[in-house]
């Protein structure tokens, strides 16, 4: 039972947030595939409950760094679903003007300090935000998102290095959906878990259901307590799994079998949810109807007002780049 639990009202509230990130992103692709949003797009369809459990456990003041399948990070801090498809369109009403697409979305107000496109980059970004948290002697916490090939690289051992030794005010959220890109985590690790690297830091590893709302909301409560006393950095392991490929151009995925993908979406993180709430009296089939029809609605909303929103000029190109 996390110290901090979830209302009736806040559970209800993260199965609409999960809904809403699975209709982006379930949207998101047939506009790549129709041509509408240029780069690469990168869906986290069956990993909501990862994102928007870690986020419901945090406070206003509190900030996150996400990666480069983040747009359910946003949407779980409360984000705007029609400033985040103008963005994805290219367009001057984005959260970066139009400039930095999927992969370079900021959203400061709400504590959302960036997605990145570097694997484990977004990780010694958010190291120093918990340094400066710190040093201001606040008691908000930063959660880092990362994925699991993320822990193969130099920044991640760093970052976490430090974060330990100086008892940093963060949570490193893995959501670990078994590959980085097509390959398994088996191939690259001789661990089992990626929470375990945690002890070679002197820092306390949590592994978690990661399709389980409930489960990561009280997990990440916990961790987010000890960061707030000064107790130091968690790292947080969420045991999911994405049903789309790593990116668009990832459709045949011959690197999963399909016995694996069916036993995984057997386990669909909205339907546990929805289904927990209904047995527990705190939702009906109506209403669980209605949230569907509501969230389709804001992204129908969220295209029209992207697809109005005028092209960034020329000129703008240079606004907000810092260069030597």
């Amino acid at each position: 039972m996390p110290s901090n639990p979830p209302t009736a009202d806040a559970r209800r509230e993260m199965l609409r947030r999960m809904m809403l990130a699975r209709r982006f992103d379930e949207r998101l692709m047939d506009l790549f595939g129709e041509g509408l949003i240029g780069g690469t797009a990168h869906a986290a369809c069956g990993q909501e409950a990862a994102a928007i459990g870690v986020c419901a456990a945090l406070r206003p003041g509190d900030q996150v760094t996400s990666t480069h399948r983040g747009h359910g990070h946003l949407l779980g801090l409360g984000g705007c679903p029609r400033k985040l498809m103008a963005e994805l369109f290219g367009r001057v009403d984005g959260y970066s003007r139009g400039r930095g697409g999927s992969q370079h979305v900021a959203a400061y107000d709400i504590g959302f300090l960036g997605s990145n496109g570097i694997t484990a980059g977004g990780l010694p970004i958010a190291t120093g935000a918990a340094l400066a948290l710190h040093h201001q002697g606040t008691d908000h916490v930063v959660a880092a998102f990362l994925g699991d090939g993320a822990t193969g690289q130099g920044a991640f051992h760093e970052a976490l290095n430090v974060a330990a030794a100086w008892k940093l005010p963060i949570v490193y959220a893995c959501e670990n959906n078994l590959y980085a890109m097509g390959t398994a985590l088996s191939q690259t690790s001789a661990l089992d878990h990626v929470a375990e690297r945690a002890a070679g830091f002197g820092m306390r590893g949590v592994i978690v259901d990661g399709q389980d709302v409930d489960a990561v909301y009280a997990a990440t409560d916990e961790a987010v307590a000890r960061a707030r006393a000064g107790e130091g950095p968690t790292l947080l392991e969420c045991k999911t799994y994405r049903y789309f490929g790593h990116s668009k151009g990832d459709r045949d995925r011959p690197y999963r079998t399909r016995e694996e993908e069916h036993a995984w979406t057997a386990r669909d993180p909205i339907s546990l949810a929805a289904g927990r709430l209904v047995d527990e009296g705190l939702l009906d089939e109506a209403s669980l109807d209605a949230l569907w029809t509501e969230t389709e609605a804001l992204i129908d909303d969220a295209v029209a007002f992207a697809r109005q929103s005028p092209v960034p000029a020329a000129d703008e190109a240079t606004i907000d780049v810092f260069a030597d």
